[in-house]
């Protein structure tokens, strides 16, 4: 979900008038409308509350300690997020000091939308776990956690009698479970079948689409929202892509550019909920905030698009 770098030349055709403006320059959100229409939002099956397509990722990208011009940038791309409709960060103890500069962020950007708050407890122990929560909460600066997910399954038979009762308390509004490693497919799907979650975050793109076998439908099923991790699978999507034109029939959604292309895919599974990119970069961050606008696939467009990908 980071792996940013070589994205600029496979992105340019969005992103060509963006690179001619200095800086970072505050687009107002009616630019991404008129590119392609109103901001997309799906529901949380176990609330109704509506969240954008299009959240944030902060792993690789946020871990940057002491380094004051990298942090200065990610404000910017902060910044961004917000102002173009972006609600959902997600984060965790494991990705280094990104919690940190979050925190460190959130106190000096301009926020205009409701921050969804959503980090992960990534330890084995109960009171390991309850402190570590507690240590994001305070590097984050927030009163508390919007979604408190169970990194890659770690000790989640502990950490979740705790988030339950965390959740009965209000000091959280969801639960979720999460992982990015197929082999953990099985384990997840037994876990999801056996105990209620909000939500569950898991790897998905155009090119592994591994979870629509069974995680994903069962998610529908269950009424289980669905983060999507590594829309651009790392990055490797562009690669494919590299030098080759956009189809021209995906403007009919106002797609327009391969990493919009990319994430209108996944987000536009029907038991997908967001897509939390990552980038250190503002024209990704438009770019990746755009996809967020106008129309989704729908079924016949999105085989569509999965031919046109696989016959590059």
């Amino acid at each position: 979900m980071n792996g940013q770098n070589g994205y600029c030349s496979d992105r340019r055709y969005f992103l060509k008038f963006v690179a001619m403006v200095a800086g970072i320059c505050w687009f107002p959100p009616v630019s991404l409308r008129a590119a392609g229409g109103t901001l997309i939002r799906k529901r949380i099956p176990s609330t109704g509350e509506l969240v954008p397509v299009i959240g944030m990722g902060t792993s690789r990208t946020f871990d940057v300690p002491d380094d004051s011009e990298a942090i200065t940038s990610l404000g910017d791309v902060l910044e961004l997020f917000f102002r173009h409709g972006g609600t959902l960060i997600d984060s965790s103890p494991m990705y280094g000091s990104a919690e940190q500069v979050i925190g460190q962020l959130l106190q000096s950007v301009k926020r205009q939308n409701t921050l969804f708050a959503a980090t992960k407890v990534w330890t084995h122990g109960k009171e390991s776990g309850i402190q570590q929560m507690e240590r994001s909460r305070q590097l984050w600066g927030i009163d508390r956690f919007d979604l408190m997910q169970i990194h890659n399954l770690r000790d989640w038979q502990v950490h979740l009698e705790t988030l339950k009762e965390m959740k009965r308390q209000g000091r959280i509004r969801y639960l979720g479970i999460t992982t990015s490693h197929g082999r953990s497919h099985a384990e997840l799907e037994s876990v999801l079948q056996q105990h209620p979650f909000d939500f569950v975050q898991l790897s998905y793109n155009i090119e592994n689409r591994e979870a629509e076998r069974v995680l994903l439908p069962l998610a529908l099923e269950r009424g289980v929202a669905v983060i999507v991790n590594r829309p651009f699978a790392r990055g490797s999507l562009f690669h494919k892509t590299k030098g080759k034109p956009l189809p021209s029939w995906v403007q009919e959604i106002g797609c327009q550019s391969w990493g919009q292309f990319f994430l209108k895919y996944a987000v536009s599974h029907p038991a997908v909920t967001c897509a939390i990119p990552a980038t250190s970069k503002t024209s990704h961050m438009l770019d990746n905030m755009a996809a967020g606008y106008g129309l989704l696939p729908d079924r016949a467009m999105r085989l569509r698009m999965e031919a046109h990908f696989s016959a590059l």
